[in-house]
């Protein structure tokens, strides 16, 4: 399959978690390992990814769910595109 530049657990997730040490540069295109089903999806990168963080699958508006493992890990709060980076920047818990 070649590198695996992210792993997603559910179908239903809206984002992949990086996992090559150097993290992954903008323009670059990501190969992803969909553990559900045991598949590949692909996306590019719009943003620098560092290792550990999260990278959008699909476009995401302002006040979308964010969904990791599939779970409910909060919700955006600014538009975020395909490929793009989620973090604290532009995404919050719902708890507060």
């Amino acid at each position: 399959m070649g590198t695996t530049h992210f792993i997603v657990h559910d179908k239903a997730d809206t984002v992949g978690v990086i996992v090559v040490e150097e993290g992954v540069k903008k323009g670059q295109t990501l190969t992803g390992w969909v553990m559900e089903g045991d598949g590949t999806i692909k996306v590019k990168a719009s943003d620098d990814v560092p290792l550990g963080h999260k990278v959008a699958l699909k476009p995401l508006k302002k006040g979308s769910t964010v969904l990791k493992y599939g779970h409910d890990i909060g919700k955006t709060v600014a538009d975020i595109g395909a490929g793009g980076h989620v973090h604290v920047h532009n995404m919050k818990t719902k708890r507060w």
